[in-house]
């Protein structure tokens, strides 16, 4: 497991606070938590707007505790579900202490940049600094036009970066000088979290979100927003001897349309033992523990416009 190098701040003392990374979808936000912590805690997929809930990755070093809160990439909301996203990702913004915005080096920036880096500003007290992301996909050429772009693009919108970072997470290149610069911009504290611990988040919706993860991997287009997990139970199996103990998960797995239900149970329901398959491999990593996974596939009919399902499904 890869950690970031444990060097010393200069000034002594030790530093704890929050950091939050944003960006449009797809922009390498989860990934860069991951790598950052050195473990899995967020879920990533190729499909945009993958992330629903705000994990917080815990990145303990000697020097300091660097706590990542992974939110929501913030967008022009088309559905109930998009404004409530929306309106969590703002709210966060508010309550950290250095917000690092993405900008992903294989994509032009553009308009959806624009909207996030307007939207940002509206956090007046807060640290920002931009990462350009995925620099393994750009060739040096593109990365230098590419940071000059997001230096243009903090003076047309009034904002000043603190810093502007190149990182790669897939190439592990420059995520321990990104570590340290975040830790330097945190204000001394102590421990906020006990040793070993990687997230706050309960064990249930990290189970969810790993069983997301692998319902989103080779679904078609119009699938990933239509999917919701709900853990409905997890227990250890009664009458198993200690040394060989399996937990019972529960899950529903909900989608809007009877088409829909199709497609995740697949033919004969070989595409729902696949998806139980992946997600029971990663969730037995993450707990340490045999599992045994019920999956159920269910209909909550236009879930991400209904106020009413929307609470039922924990949004």
């Amino acid at each position: 497991m890869s950690q970031a190098p444990m060097h010393q701040q200069p000034g002594g003392g030790h530093r704890s606070g929050f950091a939050s990374f944003v960006g449009r979808p797809n922009a390498g936000k989860s990934t860069l938590t991951n790598a950052l912590v050195g473990q899995k805690v967020v879920i990533t997929s190729s499909k945009p707007q993958t992330t629903r809930t705000v994990v917080r990755g815990i990145v303990h070093r000697p020097d300091a505790q660097l706590i990542l809160v992974d939110t929501p990439g913030l967008h022009r909301p088309r559905t109930l579900l998009g404004e409530r996203l929306n309106d969590l990702v703002t709210t966060t913004l508010a309550e950290v202490d250095v917000v690092a915005v993405c900008f992903p080096a294989n994509e032009k920036v553009g308009p959806g940049d624009r909207f996030i880096v307007k939207e940002v500003g509206k956090v007046k007290r807060t640290i920002k600094v931009a990462v350009a992301t995925k620099t393994d996909l750009a060739t040096p050429e593109q990365l230098g036009q590419h940071l000059l772009d997001i230096a243009a693009l903090g003076v047309e919108t009034g904002i000043e970066w603190t810093e502007i970072v190149p990182v790669s997470a897939r190439g592990d290149d420059q995520v321990g000088l990104l570590a340290d610069l975040l830790v330097g911009l945190l204000p001394e504290g102590p421990q906020l979290y006990p040793d070993g611990d990687l997230s706050d988040a309960p064990e249930e919706i990290l189970v969810a979100e790993l069983i997301r993860e692998a319902a989103l991997e080779g679904v078609r287009d119009e699938l990933p927003h239509s999917i919701a997990v709900v853990v409905q139970e997890m227990n250890l199996r009664e009458d198993r001897p200690a040394d060989k103990p399996l937990l019972d998960v529960h899950v529903n797995l909900y989608v809007e349309r009877e088409s829909q239900k199709g497609i995740m149970i697949g033919h004969r329901g070989a595409r729902l033992r696949e998806i139980g398959t992946a997600a029971r491999k990663q969730i037995e990593a993450l707990l340490g523990t045999p599992i045994y996974l019920d999956l159920q596939v269910k209909i909550a009919k236009d879930w991400q416009r209904d106020p009413r399902q929307l609470r039922k499904l924990g949004f």
